[in-house]
């Protein structure tokens, strides 16, 4: 027992020793202002919201350091005045002029996602975000060769050494720190509808007709028929999390989650966006075929393919038919008009005006 007590005395003093002088490393802590109505997201536990973690990744989001030649970076295809999407176009376009084959998708209300991309091939963000520094169509980079610039750079040793308690870079600590970023992207709270259901502003009649159609039920033969939109955009944050196949084509060319399982029972699936802020995040769908919201919703008003593979059975409002030969919801053009006019109720200002989500270096 003596040499035991001995031992753990020279363990401490080696260990004070070590630490002799420093101060222990403090960081302060950010508590997520979730908007009114939200559920509570289930924050990571290994990686808690701290001011200096969320800075230093506000900066890697939109340093282009990040790419092969310095002049691309995350906030380039994610660009706040947009939604956080890429300037209305349909598919991004690399550093070398290379062009993706997907939608660049809106990056607001990520603490309450589980699984991400369209396809839902990241886990988590911290691992999302360090995907397309590497991927030869967007930022074509070695993440190794980008700790090695940002170890030169003395901004970076000191928000290191802030978020983290020493100036170390590894790519573990830059996904870390994005992802705390990216979970402070919020929209909700602050749109005409936040404000309608708080009970400060009203609805025109034509919005409000709008929201009756998006929460009513697809019914042939019912006097009120509904658009049927809240099976899949429902709740507060206007998605059900989930991977869908929404009949857009009748052959795949895409597999979507197919394409990361494997599984013939998710091919033509891919994840089902937010409707919050859906007037910023023009084009839209996975591969960005509709330019308007009215192009959006005349397709799911007589577009919808009924033999796509694998096609939801919640789509079935969307492909019965009336009057013996009309296939689809059957709304009227005043309808459809309506449900435009309730859809850009969810426009949230914020996401383009909040100075925590602008590019630090400009």
């Amino acid at each position: 027992m003596r040499w035991v007590v001995l031992g753990f005395l020279a363990t401490i003093v080696v260990s004070c020793g070590d630490n002799w002088g420093k101060k222990p490393h403090v960081t302060t802590p950010y508590v997520l202002p979730v908007p009114t109505g939200f559920p509570q997201p289930a924050l990571p536990e290994d990686n808690p919201l701290t001011v200096e973690g969320i800075l230093l990744g506000r900066q890697l989001f939109f340093d282009p350091i990040l790419s092969l030649d310095s002049t691309q970076s995350c906030g380039s295809c994610h660009n706040a005045e947009f939604g956080f999407t890429d300037h209305g176009m349909t598919y991004s376009v690399g550093v070398d002029g290379s062009v993706g084959d997907r939608n660049s998708m809106p990056l607001h209300n990520l603490a309450w996602h589980h699984a991400f991309f369209w396809d839902g091939r990241a886990p988590s963000l911290r691992e999302q975000s360090l995907e397309p520094i590497s991927n030869p169509i967007e930022m074509k980079e070695d993440v190794l060769h980008v700790v090695e610039k940002l170890q030169r750079q003395p901004r970076y040793q000191d928000a290191f050494t802030a978020a983290f308690g020493d100036d170390e870079v590894t790519p573990e600590r830059m996904g870390l720190a994005m992802e705390q970023f990216m979970l402070t992207i919020l929209s909700g709270g602050d749109s005409k509808f936040d404000r309608f259901i708080a009970g400060t502003e009203s609805l025109s009649t034509e919005e409000q007709a709008g929201l009756q159609l998006f929460n009513g039920e697809s019914n042939p033969n019912s006097p009120n028929p509904g658009a049927d939109c809240f099976h899949c955009h429902g709740g507060a944050l206007f998605t059900n999390h989930k991977f869908m196949n929404n009949g857009l084509d009748s052959a795949l060319t895409d597999l979507g989650l197919g394409g990361v399982t494997g599984l013939g029972t998710d091919d033509g699936k891919f994840k089902v966006p937010s409707l919050r802020n859906i007037a910023y995040t023009a084009p839209y769908m996975h591969d960005g075929r509709f330019q308007t919201l009215e192009q959006v919703i005349e397709f799911y008003n007589s577009g919808v393919e009924p033999n796509s593979p694998n096609l939801d059975p919640s789509m079935v409002g969307f492909i019965q038919t009336h009057s013996g030969s009309i296939q689809g919801l059957n709304l009227t053009l005043t309808q459809r008009q309506a449900l435009v006019a309730f859809l850009n109720t969810l426009t949230d200002t914020r996401v383009e005006t909040d100075t925590l989500y602008q590019n630090p270096f400009k």
